[in-house]
């Protein structure tokens, strides 16, 4: 199955300039997912990262293996992201960086599933660009209810 940016939109609650997952390639449902990150040099992030060398901050081609992640899980459970819940992290195992994400790479991302039990979900994710691995990391996710806000 093929997602394109609108039917992404619908699942993921992420938005400019945070959203990290352009297009879903490929979709075994209950199994892995392929998608793809454009990255461009108008990206907010590379003024900062850095002015000389503009470089995808590692943290965010981990979160566009979440996002990629979270698109698989809510596939599985057949539902989407919702005002009442928030799809987070749990943890972040083992993970490499093997090179650095420039403007101008499409950053493939694959994840498997590995195991689910008890609403926490555990992912192997790699992200390529070409045939080069830039990272590798064990993902867990799960969803919480968002606790309502109290008056102060």
């Amino acid at each position: 199955m093929i997602m394109d940016i609108h039917h992404i939109l619908k699942q993921l609650p992420h938005r400019y300039p945070i959203l990290l997952v352009d297009r879903v390639l490929e979709l075994e449902s209950g199994k892995r997912i392929k998608a793809l990150k454009n990255v461009s040099i108008n990206e907010p992030y590379f003024v900062g990262h850095f002015p000389h060398r503009p470089v995808m901050p590692g943290v965010l081609i981990l979160e566009a293996l979440a996002q990629a992640a979270a698109l698989l899980s809510f596939d599985i459970l057949q539902t989407s992201s919702d005002s009442e819940s928030v799809y987070y992290f749990a943890g972040i195992d083992g993970a490499r960086f093997k090179r650095p994400v420039e403007p101008g790479d499409q950053l493939i991302l694959d994840v498997e599933l590995d195991r689910m039990r008890a609403g926490i979900f555990k992912f192997n994710a790699k992200a390529w660009v070409a045939s080069d691995l830039v990272c590798e990391a064990q993902l867990m996710c799960t969803s919480r209810a968002i606790e309502p806000t109290k008056p102060a």
